[in-house]
């Protein structure tokens, strides 16, 4: 078999910190490659070297048989490597067309472009990953699944030797994600490799030739994927048998209500959603992307509207009330977009943490100076709650921490707020298993505490596994409800089909 890539040797510090140590493996050509770990394994600096964002301290990479030393990405995209990155690198305001070709457009006579020849190149790309939009149809006017077509499509125009997909079902749908898999099948067929990259380790036992697993920025086993087992993955990316995905709970609900809805209604949103929500309770909803899950949360929050119905927090109405009063009335909400709504991610973790509870640590009026020495000893005190990583500064951005780490800052932020009720839109999407481990003891820390948890998530396992009742929605609307007794697999998954796909 032929290498498309070699890793020899790679090592490579921040700080004097070893963040890869040794890494060598090959990626065959016309195969598929499984790279797993935990957040903080390596896996992201490992690919940014790749991709020429960063230079090696140590080692060689060889592409094709050849030496591979990017200085720039586009040393790299020249080479014939592309990224289909878990966040689209896409310009939602531009066309597929100039996405496409933004920065190679076809010129005639090499000044002007050649409008016709960019079109007739797009629809002959479109056709190759299966993607029916016209050339000139607006990327913001597509699925999250049809733009990851786009970024293939960007890596064929570029003809990639080595495509490299970083969490690409993430913000897929089933069928999507199915769609992807097949044309991930299709690349194979033509020679090209391919580097895979998930938590949802699943996928990459299912869909990968080899695998590689990365501890500690060091190769902790590898192999043909049929040698593995999702046991054994996990036992080489944490370092120890993980027994018990799921902590066990100390407390269980009480009768008294803390969080609902009464018949909320937003025309082409959602459709008289009822619930209540108990003290002590995680309470699940579950449905197929565009059911209104999401779209719910923020409704509840107060950060869109809604026509009908009404929202009760502690027995009292929360009728447009701005997202402030609501948090000063003890409801929380963790967005599913950490980076973008959730997170400052150019400011520290420290500030982070304060966005919501600094003035619970200021001086009394006029002056409401911060007390800096309660301060940092409540910094301290939640970092060990949530247990984020000690290597991690509280003037370090949170751009720089991994994604579970990210996700703790988050949920550290809302710790400190002592919210009666916590909605949690997707919290472990995109974090490894072991973080998320340390996120489910945390979330049912907060139901001990007595706290209510309404917990959004597309895994079936993790609602079953935490929620004491879960709601399963479709088109905007409750279709169902089960008690823990009555938690199915096969029976929560009909229940969030569409009517007519479900007779």
């Amino acid at each position: 078999m032929t290498n498309a890539l070699q890793f020899d040797g790679i090592e490579k510090s921040f700080g004097g910190v070893p963040v890869l140590r040794g890494v060598s493996f090959a990626v065959g050509a016309g195969r598929t490659l499984g790279l797993v770990g935990e957040n903080g394994a390596g896996k992201s600096t490992l690919m940014n070297i790749l991709g020429g964002n960063l230079t090696p301290d140590a080692g060689l990479m060889l592409l094709d048989g050849k030496p591979h030393a990017p200085s720039h990405p586009t040393d790299a995209a020249r080479a014939g490597v592309a990224f289909i990155h878990q966040e689209l690198n896409l310009f939602t305001n531009l066309t597929i067309a100039e996405n496409l070709f933004l920065t190679a457009f076809p010129r005639t006579a090499g000044v002007l472009v050649d409008r016709r020849t960019t079109h007739e190149r797009t629809a002959a790309l479109l056709a190759q990953v299966g993607l029916s939009a016209a050339p000139d149809t607006p990327v913001a006017q597509l699925s999250p699944g049809e733009r990851q077509l786009v970024e293939i499509a960007r890596a064929l125009s570029m003809d990639a030797r080595l495509i490299i997909f970083d969490e690409p079902t993430t913000s897929l749908s089933t069928r999507e994600t199915d769609a992807l898999f097949a044309l991930m099948d299709q690349l194979r067929a033509r020679g090209v490799a391919m580097i895979y990259i998930s938590h949802i380790l699943e996928h990459v036992l299912r869909r990968c030739d080899d695998i590689v697993v990365l501890r500690d920025g060091a190769v902790a086993g590898s192999g043909a994927a049929e040698e593995f087992t999702t046991a054994r993955l996990v036992s080489l990316m944490v370092g120890r048998e993980l027994t018990q995905l799921y902590p066990s709970r100390n407390g269980a609900p009480t009768g008294e209500t803390v969080l609902e809805a009464r018949r909320v209604s937003q025309p082409g949103v959602v459709r008289d959603i009822s619930f209540t929500l108990r003290r002590g309770e995680v309470l699940g909803i579950s449905g197929l992307m565009g059911a209104g899950r999401s779209e719910l949360a923020r409704i509840l929050f107060g950060l869109d509207p809604h026509t009908d119905g009404a929202i009760l927090l502690n027995g009292e109405p929360l009728h447009r009330a701005a997202p402030r009063r609501r948090i000063a009335r003890g409801l929380a909400f963790l967005t599913e977009d950490r980076r973008h709504e959730g997170l400052c991610m150019d400011a520290s973790i420290a500030d982070n943490v304060a966005l919501v509870s600094l003035r619970q640590h200021a001086g009394r009026v006029p002056l409401r100076l911060l007390n800096l020495r309660r301060w940092r000893e409540t910094i301290a005190s939640i970092r060990e709650a949530v247990r984020l990583s000690p290597q991690a500064r509280d003037t370090q951005a949170v751009s720089t921490l991994s994604g579970g780490n990210q996700q703790k800052v988050v949920l550290a932020k809302w710790l400190l707020a002592r919210p009666a009720a916590l909605i949690l839109d997707e919290p472990t999407r995109g974090v490894d298993v072991g973080a998320k481990y340390e996120l489910y003891r945390l979330i049912l820390g907060l139901a001990d505490d007595g706290a209510g948890v309404l917990l959004i998530s597309s895994e079936i396992e993790e609602l079953t596994g935490l929620c004491d009742r879960i709601l399963v929605m479709s088109r905007g609307a409750v279709r169902a409800e089960f008690s823990r007794a009555e938690f199915d697999r096969e029976k929560l998954l009909e229940a969030a089909l569409p009517r007519e796909v479900a007779s």
